[in-house]
């Protein structure tokens, strides 16, 4: 039982890994953006595209690396998908040219994509049943750390920040990764049974599960439409208040760092009391939470705000990860959460670009934080549904 603890260890925390690096290249876009765009002459529209091709990428890669796990494993679709999104970092840094920069993010979310459905499904393969959500939830709080070390070192480096050493370093670290995922991650797929129905559709809608389907996926939906309008916009919106960029970088860490916490607190409550109501009250907190950094002027206030805004949107989204794949027969649970991940995100697409052409439009930087709010109360009521239709497949 305790070499079974360790090696359970020893998964999470290299699942840990790959998440902290994705995060690390989310956000080093957002806190590259401010030097990005005048250097590469882009207007706001043209940031919010570039932030969102990734998550095109992301869409198709979840959706292909999902299905390709649950026939070939998860390990191999993991090295595959580490290796593209590190290696299309590297590019990114080498961008000169509009084109070429929404070519590389499209590219390195093609490598994301891949990534997430694989490690919600080894996270929930190797947990407790009574472990699940607090499991997940520690794998992927790697994703806030990842992105408060990309607005720590632009803290750190003050005016000197060269946007591309951020996207160097960022794919620099996941080529070291690659080789020890091979070495050390061991297969989590269930055992091929020849006789399970692989039917992707049937598995989504069949057997009562076509409203738990829609319900989680417009649940994600909602809730990557603020995360990552925090992740790539947070910056820009606080120096566009009048703040010094300092002040964004700060406020993009403080909201990555409680981000973890989040993960981690609302994670283990969901395992003790259940996912509805812990859920419930995070969005409509977080609803409070966005209209409260609308409002918000005095420094003090963005960081408690965006502290706080973290904590909930991330710990909601995380404890998500672990509902969606045991909706799902499985021998199907990789595309099934892939599927989730992969519709889901189109609320992390849409999200930069609702930013960028609200700011196009000419409203403020908190009329963009407010129209966040009835987002995420209408994901407190998808969440409540969610829970009154949801059962977990055999």
């Amino acid at each position: 039982m305790q070499k079974k603890s360790v090696a359970g260890g020893l998964v999470v925390f290299i699942c840990f890994l790959i998440a902290a690096v994705e995060g690390y290249d989310i956000q080093a876009f957002g806190v590259a953006a401010p030097r990005l765009a005048p250097e590469l002459g882009l207007n706001p529209s043209q940031v919010g595209w570039a932030a969102s091709v990734a998550m095109v990428g992301l869409v198709i890669g979840a959706f292909a690396g999902g299905w390709l796990a649950d026939r070939t494993g998860r390990r191999p679709v993991l090295i595959g998908s580490v290796l593209l999104f590190g290696g299309f970092s590297l590019v990114t840094a080498g961008a000169h040219s509009f084109d070429a920069l929404l070519w590389a993010r499209f590219a390195t979310g093609l490598g994301f994509g891949g990534a997430m459905p694989n490690l919600i499904a080894v996270a929930v393969e190797i947990a407790k049943p009574e472990r699940r959500a607090a499991t997940v939830a520690a794998m992927f709080c790697g994703m806030p750390v990842g992105g408060a070390t990309a607005a720590l070192i632009a803290r750190l480096a003050g005016e000197g920040l060269d946007w591309r050493a951020i996207f160097i370093a960022g794919g620099v670290v996941p080529l070291v990764l690659a080789p020890v995922i091979y070495l050390l991650l061991p297969e989590t797929r269930p055992a091929a049974d020849p006789k399970a129905d692989r039917n992707l559709i049937r598995a989504l809608f069949a057997e009562g599960r076509a409203a738990p389907t829609l319900l989680v996926w417009a649940a994600f939906m909602l809730t990557l439409v603020v995360l990552y309008l925090a992740l790539n916009w947070l910056p820009t919106l606080v120096v566009d208040k009048g703040l010094p960029a300092s002040e964004g970088f700060a406020a993009s860490m403080a909201f990555n760092i409680a981000g973890v916490v989040g993960s981690l607190l609302v994670g283990a409550v969901t395992d003790r009391l259940g996912w509805r109501w812990p859920l419930v009250v995070a969005y409509m907190a977080l609803g409070a939470a966005m209209a409260g950094l609308a409002a918000a002027g005095a420094s003090l206030s963005i960081m408690m705000l965006s502290a706080a805004a973290g904590f909930l949107v991330m710990g909601a989204q995380f404890s998500l990860y672990a509902v969606a794949p045991m909706l799902y027969p499985a021998q199907l649970r990789g595309a099934g959460a892939g599927a989730a991940v992969a519709i889901g995100r189109l609320g992390s697409i849409a999200g930069p670009l609702i930013a960028g052409e609200l700011r196009n439009g000419g409203f403020s930087p908190g009329e963009v934080f407010l129209t966040m709010t009835p987002v995420a109360l209408a994901a407190a009521a998808i969440v409540f549904a969610l829970a009154r239709t949801a059962r977990p497949a055999a």
